[in-house]
């Protein structure tokens, strides 16, 4: 396989583009094509301050690479999670994320789960009643959370994530499949801050499939962790991504199409409902059309009146 820009040998060959590229004009393609969706989306400018949430993976150190190609101020920020698995998971990969901060010196914030709560997340999910199965859903609250709480504090626009098109179609497919309007309605490329509380959200990487991040990385020599999460193991997302991968095979472009389509439905107000406006007292809506409120104690919104649901997890363990 040629390389369609000058012929040399190609490393990559994208067949829902019909494309090959080889090692040279690969990442400039990538990086150019997010520029692109950066802008069609109106995700963030260069006058504005981004964080870069980074678990030492493909995708996230990946987009922190092209964001510091393109030349924005992107800082990033690591979470600590205290997972070991047998394989030191957490250690490896804040690791990797200072190799990658310290060779293009660039800003990490840290912030380390066990030592500023006094937990990992294993035991902060064994002491709460979310801890009956896996600890996936504290995992999740824990990190949205401290990453929006970071980004607030250090005065941030926007706070950008490495999801990719494999991850945004494995989530819209599951919503679909149970009809989760309230979390279809959210889905997008960007969410806006609907709470004082909230920063701008932004994906950058959701065009671009999860082997397209894969080869990029590969290509530009980026060291990441290898390793899913020893909690990921018979997940339904993986689930789901193993059967868009089987219609993927027989289609190319099968994922990409039903995410774009689900984009395009959006812009029609197909999933439209009262929660994109405000309310009559001026309130900001959630997702399901709920109220939100102010957590006196965190600042961030919540759907409940009083604590939101992360403060009255650690209050909950610290007594």
């Amino acid at each position: 396989m040629k390389c369609r820009m000058c012929n040399a040998q190609a490393v990559i060959n994208m067949r829902q583009h019909k494309l090959a590229l080889c090692k040279d004009h690969y990442p400039q393609w990538i990086i150019a094509q997010t520029q692109r969706f950066i802008e069609k989306y109106h995700m963030f400018t260069h006058q504005e301050r981004i964080l870069v949430a980074v678990s030492g993976g493909k995708d996230s150190l990946s987009l922190w690479d092209i964001l510091w190609q393109l030349g924005y101020h992107a800082d990033g920020i690591y979470i600590g999670l205290g997972i070991d698995g047998g394989v030191q998971y957490s250690d490896r990969s804040h690791q990797l994320c200072v190799q990658f901060a310290q060779q293009r010196s660039l800003q990490l914030i840290t912030v380390n789960v066990p030592e500023t709560y006094g937990m990992s997340i294993p035991e902060l999910a064994a002491n709460t009643h979310r801890g009956k199965q896996k600890p996936c859903s504290v995992c999740g609250l824990t990190k949205r959370h401290i990453m929006n709480q970071v980004a607030l504090d250090g005065g941030y626009d926007v706070l950008v994530t490495g999801h990719n098109l494999d991850d945004e179609a494995a989530t819209l497919f599951g919503n679909t499949l149970n009809w989760n309007v309230g979390y279809l309605q959210r889905q997008s490329p960007v969410l806006p801050a609907r709470h004082p509380g909230l920063v701008r959200k932004a994906k950058p990487l959701c065009r671009f499939y999860e082997r397209e991040m894969a080869a990029y990385a590969l290509v530009r020599g980026i060291e990441y962790i290898y390793d899913e999460c020893p909690y990921a193991v018979g997940s339904t997302s993986i689930y789901y991504k193993e059967l868009l991968n089987q219609l993927e095979q027989e289609r190319p472009g099968a994922k990409l199409s039903f995410y774009l389509s689900f984009l395009q439905a959006k812009e029609k107000d197909l999933f439209s409902h009262p929660g994109d406006e405000e309310n009559g007292d001026g309130e900001n809506l959630g997702a399901g059309g709920e109220p939100l409120y102010t957590c006196p104690s965190c600042g961030q919104p919540t759907t409940v009146q009083g604590l939101c649901s992360f403060c009255r997890m650690v209050e909950k363990i610290s007594r």
